[in-house]
């Protein structure tokens, strides 16, 4: 969760009554992009087939109409390290269980039926849930926020949009809740429901309170209390904060008003100044009332912390012991590092253990954070009165024993993959993986698929804007990756261009394509860093042919390549860093991701 935003200020923010003029700026801007291929059509069709037919020569290929790139395939492959020297043995499975920008976890269960939420930001669509039978093995479902009435992020900013959702099943009525907080389109906090979270969720409704990070609880009497962190009446340092719990109407499903009791002030201690108490969760075991939060914020002083209660709105008191996991005090030079732990979750196993689920990163060799904020899992020890995290306190290592009788087929059958793999995606089905995302507007809004490849209808707006653009991401999943796309595409004006993009956010990205300089087409990398771009290298290639574009990373190391033919990759620019890509120096709460990326308001000039 985000632990430096003012957040009293972010959460009142006003519909903005702009965001239907967006849409049909938006909408407009297609109409015209595709008034004007269809103009310049009848021009460029002497050009086309005069290229036909010289292809017809030799190996016959067909490039689509000049302006509409098509991209063939898309390969991705992680090799990192830490897997080569610890691979796999019978009765283990690989820790983080979601690799890539996959943070703030929550989980619930119903029956055998285990369900995972993480926070999504500006992508498009929110909320990433999976499902699994056994905390090992896990497949997407979905999204639990996939229409325009549930998801208002077409102007935010990559870091704004969705935070810390709560996933909860009340037994009571047979129903699943989402609880959240919508940092745009006026929405703030927000619950979401359904009887079935593999048939959709309801539209949002919005809760009348302050804060972020709310949690709703279902007590065994029938009761609900909802849980938030919010700023306390009189802020006594920077990063203070404070813990609410309300009583929950679930016929009127809105908090009661007047209930509201403030449960814990700035954190486990505030004589020592606590920094930024939030993500809370309630629970109840052997009668007791159990409040997880974080604490430190979710950067290098990240930690989880317990208190205990005979009363859902207290008092609460801290566990004589804490935090209950952290890597804060561990030495900074250590090997596979893994940081910032926290932000946890709490659910039974199948074999009767609790399991936690939690955010942690793992850095590159310059300690910059490119994957992002991951989904962990950690074996918690609740045999007394408190839980602890089973090395959670220690160097979390990269390998987990399974729950007993349990087989490990991640990568397999569906089920996500982790370690080290290979996902290849050829476009040509009936429908995408829910891996492939957009970025503020929905990927249908631009995207088709058919059996020549993946058709991108260019926006008019370039991946620089805090709108919605025409890219299809994938989120980097490794320290070290190769990812490679094959573009057919003609450039018709320096305005045009397609290519791959890594992005860590608006203001700081790589965009790796082709584009037009007079009657050449060029391929050109260009680096963005706090919005300002500036073009690396660029060189001319043969047009009217496919292109096999390539990026690879190891650890801060990135380099762009392209190929015409017999997979010959020409490396442009030279090694670049990746220190744009990363949240030490964009900022903010994503990771980096892999753009498929086309637009008509190029900026990226040929040299």
């Amino acid at each position: 969760m985000p632990s430096h935003i003012p957040h009293t200020k972010q959460v009142n923010l006003p519909m903005k009554d702009y965001i239907k003029l967006h849409l049909t700026d938006t909408i407009i801007q297609l109409f015209t992009t595709n008034f004007n291929i269809m103009r310049n059509q009848f021009k460029l069709f002497t050009l086309g087939t005069l290229s036909l037919l010289a292809a017809s020569c030799g190996n016959k290929v067909t490039m689509p109409e000049p302006g509409t790139p098509v991209f063939t395939q898309f390969t991705y492959t992680g090799k990192d390290a830490v897997y080569e020297k610890n691979p796999l043995t019978e009765g283990e499975f690989y820790n983080p269980i979601l690799q890539g920008c996959y943070p703030d976890p929550s989980i619930c269960k119903k029956g055998t039926d285990y369900y995972l939420v993480c926070s999504s930001f500006a992508i498009n669509p929110g909320v990433p849930i999976f499902h699994s039978t056994d905390l090992v093995n896990w497949k997407q479902i979905g999204h639990v926020l996939d229409r325009p009435s549930q998801l208002k992020v077409e102007d935010s900013g990559i870091s704004a949009g969705i935070y810390a959702p709560t996933i909860r099943y009340n037994s009571y009525n047979d129903t699943f809740y989402m609880i959240t907080t919508q940092f745009s389109g006026g929405m703030g906090n927000m619950i979401v429901k359904t009887k079935d979270p593999m048939k959709g969720w309801s539209d949002p409704i919005k809760l009348n309170f302050e804060g972020i990070d709310p949690d709703i609880f279902f007590d065994d009497n029938g009761k609900a209390y909802v849980t938030h962190n919010d700023a306390p009446e009189k802020p006594l340092y920077e990063g203070h904060r404070v813990i609410k719990v309300w009583e929950y109407d679930l016929e009127k499903d809105q908090i009661i008003p007047g209930t509201d009791k403030v449960v814990v002030n700035g954190g486990v201690d505030l004589s020592k100044k606590p920094i930024w108490i939030e993500a809370p969760h309630l629970y109840k075991k052997d009668g007791k009332y159990y409040l997880m939060c974080a604490e430190g914020g979710t950067g290098g002083w990240h930690s989880e912390v317990i208190f205990i209660s005979d009363n859902p709105q207290g008092p609460f008191k801290p566990a004589p012991e804490n935090p209950i996991l952290s890597q804060r005090h561990l030495p900074a030079e250590r090997p596979f590092k893994v940081d910032w732990a926290g932000h946890a979750d709490l659910v039974e196993g199948p074999d009767g253990q609790y399991y936690g689920v939690f955010l942690a990163i793992r850095p590159n060799e310059e300690n910059r954070v490119n994957t992002g904020r991951e989904t962990f899992i950690l074996p918690v020890d609740w045999s007394g009165t408190f839980p602890v995290f089973k090395g959670g306190l220690e160097p979390i290592q990269p390998k987990l024993v399974m729950p007993q009788g349990v087989k490990n087929e991640t990568g397999k059958n569906g089920y996500f993959p982790n370690g080290n793999f290979t996902f290849t995606e050829t476009f040509t089905g009936s429908s995408l993986d829910y891996r492939w995302v957009g970025v503020r507007g929905a990927r249908e809004g631009f995207i088709s698929t058919t059996a020549e490849g993946l058709t991108i209808t260019p926006y008019e707006t370039n991946i620089k804007a805090a709108l919605p653009t025409s890219t299809l991401f994938y989120r980097q999943q490794h320290l070290n990756f190769t990812a490679t796309t094959t573009l057919k595409y003609v450039p018709r004006t320096e305005k045009d261009l397609a290519g791959i993009t890594c992005y860590q956010s608006e203001k700081f990205n790589y965009v790796f394509g082709v584009t037009k300089k007079a009657e050449d087409s060029y391929i050109v990398l260009q680096r963005t860093e706090k919005g300002e771009s500036s073009t690396i290298a660029s060189e001319k290639i043969e047009g009217n042919t496919p292109i096999s574009l390539r990026v690879k990373a190891e650890g801060d190391k990135y380099t762009f390549s392209y190929s015409v033919k017999d997979d010959n990759y020409q490396t442009v620019g030279g090694t670049v860093s990746g220190d744009i890509l990363s949240t030490n120096v964009a900022g903010g709460f994503t990771g980096a991701m892999i753009g498929l990326y086309a637009t008509t308001s190029n900026d990226a000039e040929a040299l």
